[in-house]
């Protein structure tokens, strides 16, 4: 246990996390050469496209220093705050952190956030300075943002290139000299943590665990203590990147795969503790919670006739993801779909993008809402995920929204810019610190609806590229807050229901309409277009009829002639006016959507 060192990266999105990880691999002899790649880690498409990690993983090394041969843990985790529970569980595996900052961008907002979830699992720090061979490099102003802002001693901060290999071996040689060995004692009963799991098609789902107390050995009988499930240990292996090593047992202080030869992810919940079956531990591990949805948006097949394929698709994503939570809904204007939960915005755009390349789908996604806790005037409480399901205004006694605080970092010129947004959000100042003369740390609390949208966009837009945010949820708060429908030809549209605070519903309602009458074609009939609040219209477009030319046969005669076809066509226009039904193009759907 005194030769092994566990340790994670953490940084903020694009700061040189996984190429760093890919140095440190081809350093230690994990991967020939021949086999290497970059973002090895990274095992999705997505992921080395966007050069993101969305999903955890890790990787066992050897390295020698001065003789004495060390295993090295190294767990790469995502930077994205939608998966901050996932990094909490991974960090909370660990000894010590590389908190890794770009030399060129400095602190950012995700920075300081996983530092803060670090600090809480009392872990060794070490900042790396990355990117140094840059030509807009500045390593001392780096160095004085991090002791400013974050508050930690950057005199032996390490200066290093990931993608040049300048200063690795420092690195390597920092990690085992600095962070600490593992804490745990292999004589007391089994105490392991599960940080990830994911689903193999040969062996089912597999777990991810650290051993913190005594051994885990194949054949043992387990005990998930949170779920009260137990199962027989198949098999057990040591994380690689290309094919995991087999293993008779996972010592204490270690890292390795558990094959406990079950069907569903969903029988592996991250965060969960296993000890052995005969002799139990006392106590699980302190933090654990299931992931919870954080924003809600319905998934409609645009054929409708592809309903059964999507949910298989589901099925299938959900082995990997257990987070990803749906149930089937309907829709008067879209058909037959999904109500799904996800982690946040990012996440919501990773699912739709696996499901329509993976499984060849063509999808609609309505606007994303969050949950609601709406208290009813006879004292209890429903939690509304869909407007369309919100209880009658003369039902409800108050509404609770969720809300985040937001951490943003903008460049001072643009400090103005950055208010004015978050004013517009409902944003209440928590705190504006100036990092050095030239940026600006601003600490708002937001309702969630107001970033779920398009805020990330006017937030860039706003600053030319330069802010970063990062968030996180507070819980929920009383907001003065509507049901808005738009209403076509007299019928409700379901899929076009939001629910927006008081002061916003006329402006948000006008946008709606006006945007409806360019979209949807013109009938054989007038269409009257609402945006109402119960039964009360606050906002009306009309779209004229379109019609035959009846008086075309007229070429001269008396004008009563005239005015008869007429007012023959303006009766048989009434008459279907009550009667017709205005079809709405999937256009019309894609294009509100996106409106502010």
């Amino acid at each position: 246990m005194q030769n092994i060192r566990n340790f994670s990266i953490i940084a903020h999105i694009d700061h040189g996390k996984s190429t760093l990880a890919d140095r440190i691999i081809q350093e230690c002899g994990g991967i020939e050469s021949r086999d290497m790649v970059s973002q090895v880690l990274d095992t999705m498409d997505i992921e080395k496209e966007r050069g993101i990690t969305i999903k955890a993983q890790s990787v066992r090394l050897k390295y020698n220093l001065n003789g004495i041969d060390y295993i090295l843990n190294l767990i790469d985790t995502p930077g994205h705050v939608d998966f901050s529970y996932e990094v909490s569980r991974s960090l909370s595996s660990c000894e010590g952190v590389l908190l890794v900052v770009d030399a060129s961008q400095g602190v950012e907002a995700q920075t300081i956030a996983n530092v803060y979830i670090a600090l809480e699992n009392n872990l060794e720090i070490i900042p790396v300075i990355n990117k140094i061979d840059l030509p807009a490099a500045n390593v001392a102003k780096v160095k004085d943002e991090i002791e400013n802002t974050i508050g930690i001693d950057c005199s032996e901060a390490l200066e290093v290139s990931a993608k040049s290999g300048i200063g690795i071996k420092e690195l390597l040689k920092a990690i085992i000299t600095k962070i600490p060995s593992p804490r745990g004692r292999d004589d007391l009963a089994l105490k392991a943590l599960i940080y990830d799991s994911w689903f193999d098609n040969y062996l089912g789902a597999l777990a991810l665990v650290r051993v913190i107390d005594g051994n885990i050995n194949v054949n043992d009988d387990i005990l998930l203590m949170n779920s009260t499930k137990n199962h027989k240990v198949l098999g057990l292996m040591y994380p690689h990147p290309l094919s995991p090593i087999r293993s008779n047992k996972i010592a204490c202080g270690e890292i390795g795969i558990i094959n406990l030869g079950l069907k569903h992810i969903s029988d592996i919940a991250v965060g969960d503790t296993i000890t052995t079956l005969k002799d139990p531990a006392k106590y699980a591990i302190e933090g654990f919670q299931k992931a919870k949805p954080f924003v809600f948006a319905g998934i409609y097949p645009i054929s409708t006739d592809r309903f059964e394929d999507l949910r298989d698709a589901l099925l299938k994503l959900q082995l990997n993801d257990s987070s990803l939570i749906f149930e089937p809904e309907t829709s008067i204007a879209l058909g037959f779909g999904f109500r799904i939960g996800f982690l946040g915005l990012l996440h919501m755009e990773v699912i739709k993008e696996r499901l329509e390349r993976e499984f060849n789908l063509d999808l609609i996604a309505t606007s994303p809402t969050v949950p609601y806790k709406v208290y009813l005037t006879d004292g209890s409480m429903v939690v509304v995920e869909n407007p369309s399901e919100l209880p009658p205004e003369q039902k409800i006694s108050s509404i609770q929204e969720p809300y985040v605080r937001a951490s943003i970092i903008t460049p001072s010129e643009f400090l103005g810019n950055v208010i004015k947004l978050l004013t517009n959000k409902r944003g209440f100042q928590e705190k504006m610190q100036y990092i050095n003369e030239s940026r600006v740390l601003l600490s708002y609390l937001i309702p969630t609806n107001e970033i779920i949208m398009d805020f990330y966009d006017k937030l860039k837009s706003c600053t030319k590229g330069y802010a970063s945010f990062d968030y996180e949820n507070i819980g929920y708060k009383e907001g003065d807050l509507i049901k808005l429908d738009i209403k076509v030809a007299g019928d409700v549209v379901d899929a076009l229901s939001i629910i927006v605070d008081k002061s916003k519903a006329y402006e948000r309602g006008k946008k709606l309409v006006s945007a409806m009458k360019e979209l949807i074609p013109r009938q054989l009939f007038e269409v009257a277009i609402q945006a109402s609040i119960g039964n009360k219209v606050i906002s009306r477009e009309t779209i004229k009829s379109v019609g035959k030319n009846v008086t075309a046969k007229c070429y001269g005669g008396d004008i009563t002639r005239k005015r008869k076809l007429l007012e023959k066509q303006k009766e048989g226009k009434k008459r279907l006016k009550a009667i017709g039904k205005v079809e709405l193009p999937q256009e019309a759907f894609l294009a509100v959507l996106k409106i502010n």
